[in-house]
């Protein structure tokens, strides 16, 4: 899902004429947000991803000056900027998706519970993988995510979380073994509709 070429080269170019017309930034939020919103929604569930999400585009607006396109493209530098502010909500992360460890899929009740067994049943989370996920090292969850749901190549993952791609590789390779080991075998690279529901 890596934005081709002439967008990478159009993103700088709006982000360059944004900095004398602000209005143009628009052009950025109308082509990412739907696809960061799912990323947010996907780690921390929906009911947050609305208000983070805008907190991603408004973070890039306010450091829109800083954008260097030499050091790379605009979409994992928002990816970046996003998984800072769902590392800010790392306990809540991990609470969510042991909780939905916890959960059968067929489980069902009445009241915000069957509302929250539906979400987890329509997000196609998987118990054991919600529980592989619950148990990666932050750094370990953030590479298989991005990965995973934002459809970053390595060299875009070490880009938006300022790391080397040998890091980011030696990461995904841990949280690859580890997430395996917990679907029985299953490699998650494979099994990406996991994530994604």
């Amino acid at each position: 899902m890596t934005a081709p070429p002439d967008v990478a080269t159009d993103d700088a170019a709006v982000i360059e004429q944004s900095r004398h017309e602000p209005d143009r930034f628009a052009v950025i939020y109308d082509r990412y947000f739907p696809e960061i919103y799912r990323y947010v929604a996907a780690r921390l569930g929906r009911d947050v991803a609305d208000d983070i999400a805008a907190e991603t585009f408004c973070a890039a607006f306010r450091k829109r000056d800083r954008f260097d396109p030499a050091r790379g493209a605009v979409r994992p530098w928002l990816y970046g900027m996003a998984t800072n502010l769902v590392g800010r909500h790392r306990r809540d992360e991990r609470r969510r998706y042991a909780a939905l460890a916890r959960m059968a899929p067929e489980w069902r009740a009445d009241g915000h519970e069957s509302r929250v067994a539906a979400r987890v049943a329509a997000e196609g989370v998987r118990p054991q993988l919600a529980g592989a996920l619950a148990e990666l090292s932050e750094g370990d969850r953030d590479v298989l995510l991005l990965v995973a749901i934002g459809g970053l190549r390595y060299e875009e993952v070490a880009q938006a979380l300022e790391i080397p791609p040998g890091t980011v590789g030696s990461r995904m390779n841990r949280a690859r073994r580890k997430v395996r080991e917990a679907l029985g075998g299953t490699d998650p690279t494979h099994a990406e509709e996991h994530f994604h529901g």
